[in-house]
C-alpha cells in the first residue's frame, strides 16, 4: 500500500513511520510513505504558503496554489487512491473505515495548518473529510499518524499474528476483553482463575461476557449498534445482575 501525505512538516511523518510496527511494515515494503511539503511548489519567492482569510478574522489559510500544486505532483508521481482532508468537521474515524481503507492500494492525507485550508482545494481535489475526533489540533500530522498507523497494522503481514489484530477493540463492535499476563499473583491480585484452567471454551465464554461488560460499562453507546445473539444478550444480562449486586 501506498500513502501519501501532504505537510509542511514532512519530519515529522517520516520519524514517526520508522518505529514499532508501522516502521517494521516499512523496511518491509508492506507500504511506502511518500511526503509532499507545500513550500517546495509555492510559487511565493519567500517560500510562503499561506495568507490572511477573506472576510476578516485571525489566524491565516492555507492557499490554492501551492496545494493544488503539491497534490498534482504526488498524482503525477504515481500517487493513487482519495485525496483525504483531515479536519475536525469530517466524519469521525471508526474501525470500520479503517479496514476500508486498509483494502485500498494507496490514498493521499492533506494535513492542513493554521484556521485551515482555502476551500477551494477542498472543492477541486478533496474526495472525504475525516476527524479523528471532537477536539482541535495545532495541524493535522498528528491525525495523519493515527490514521497511517491505524490502517498500516491492518495490512497482511504487519503484525506477526493476524489473530491479535481480530480481537482488538472495536473490531466487532465492541470493546476489547481484559488481558492478563505473568505473574499469577501481583500486590496481591491474581489472575482469574478461569483464564489458569485451560478450558478454551471456558475461556472464550467468559471473554466475550467481559467484553460486553465492559462496553456496557465504558461505552454503551457502542452497543445500540450491535446486533448481539441470544448468548451475547443472556452474558450481558449475567454481567449488569453481577455488578448491580
Amino acid at each position: 500500500m501506498r500513502i501519501d501525505v501532504v505537510t509542511l512538516f514532512p519530519e515529522m511523518l517520516t520519524s514517526y513511520c520508522q518505529f514499532g510496527v508501522t516502521g517494521r511494515a516499512a523496511k518491509t515494503d508492506i507500504f511506502s510513505l511518500q511526503t509532499w511539503n507545500p513550500r517546495d511548489f509555492t510559487q511565493d519567492r519567500n517560500g510562503r504558503v499561506d495568507d490572511r482569510p477573506y472576510g476578516g478574522g485571525p489566524g491565516m489559510v492555507m492557499q490554492v496554489q501551492p496545494l493544488a500544486a503539491t497534490i498534482m505532483a504526488s498524482q503525477e508521481a504515481g500517487a493513487v487512491g482519495p485525496v483525504i482532508y483531515l479536519s475536525p468537521q469530517g466524519r469521525q474515524l471508526d474501525q470500520d473505515a479503517v479496514k476500508h481503507f486498509s483494502t485500498l492500494p494507496g490514498l493521499t492525507l492533506l494535513a492542513g495548518r493554521y484556521e485551515g485550508i482555502d476551500e477551494r482545494v477542498i472543492d477541486r481535489f478533496v474526495d472525504e473529510e475525516w476527524s479523528v475526533g471532537d477536539y482541535v489540533l495545532s495541524g493535522g500530522e498528528p491525525a495523519a499518524m493515527v490514521m497511517i498507523d491505524a490502517i498500516v497494522r491492518l495490512l497482511p503481514g504487519t503484525v506477526g499474528d493476524p489473530k491479535s489484530v481480530e480481537f482488538d477493540s472495536f473490531s466487532d463492535g465492541l470493546l476489547d476483553f481484559p488481558h492478563y499476563t505473568r505473574p499469577e499473583k501481583s500486590e496481591g491480585s491474581s489472575v482469574p482463575a478461569v483464564l489458569l484452567s485451560g478450558d478454551h471454551a471456558a475461556i472464550e465464554k467468559w471473554r466475550m461476557k467481559e467484553s460486553l461488560g465492559r462496553t456496557w460499562q465504558r461505552r454503551p453507546d457502542l452497543l445500540d449498534n450491535c446486533q448481539l445473539s441470544s448468548l451475547q444478550r443472556e452474558l450481558l444480562d449475567e454481567y449488569i445482575k453481577e455488578s448491580t449486586l
